[in-house]
């Protein structure tokens, strides 16, 4: 399982203990989604309350801020594995104001494989308007292509989207389904 998947344990185990709300996100969502995608971070969608409680209660105490000064990256002691947070109210991608906002870890969490993880559906969202407002995310449609492939997810699924990012599912879905047919014998 490695040190990513330990420090991860060792994350929702005190977020639970605390009684945080929390969804795993990024790469760790993918892989729990049955995407298998190299990760060698964490990161977790807490509120803004909960964001406070955890830095309270465990920073110096288990988790140590990524960098000086740093208040949303910590670096889980034992495993040195980078936690990033995102929280509640935030913009996926470059920051700014958009449709689609990280939404309330309690609002869209799933319990999957003994994580509570984002929903699906939300983590699209999430990565296609992350995507789409910063070149740099890219990976994040990429992502979304090959969770469409890997889990031969349906055209339909964009309805359950915000409007603001179904365009770019159905591109990514049309752009599965050449895949998907290039690799049939």
């Amino acid at each position: 399982e490695g040190r990513v998947y330990t420090a991860l344990k060792r994350l929702t185990h005190d977020l639970e203990h605390e009684s945080i709300s929390y969804v795993i996100m990024g790469g760790m969502a993918l892989n729990l989604w049955g995407y298998a995608r190299q990760t060698v971070d964490v990161d977790i969608l807490l509120t803004a309350e909960g964001l406070a409680k955890f830095t309270d209660r465990f920073a110096g105490r288990g988790y140590a801020p990524a960098f000086s000064g740093a208040v949303k990256a910590f670096r889980e002691a034992e495993t040195q594995v980078k936690i990033e947070i995102l929280t509640t109210g935030e913009y996926p991608g470059d920051g700014e104001p958009k449709p689609v906002a990280f939404p309330d870890p309690a609002q869209v969490g799933f319990d999957r494989d003994g994580y509570r993880v984002i929903t699906l559906e939300k983590l699209i969202e999430l990565k296609l308007a992350s995507g789409l407002s910063a070149p740099h995310r890219g990976k994040d449609l990429v992502d979304v292509q090959e969770l469409i492939a890997v889990l031969n997810l349906p055209l339909e699924l964009n309805e359950q989207l915000d409007d603001s990012v179904r365009a770019e599912y159905r591109n990514r879905w049309q752009l599965a389904q050449v895949a998907n047919d290039e690799n049939q014998p």
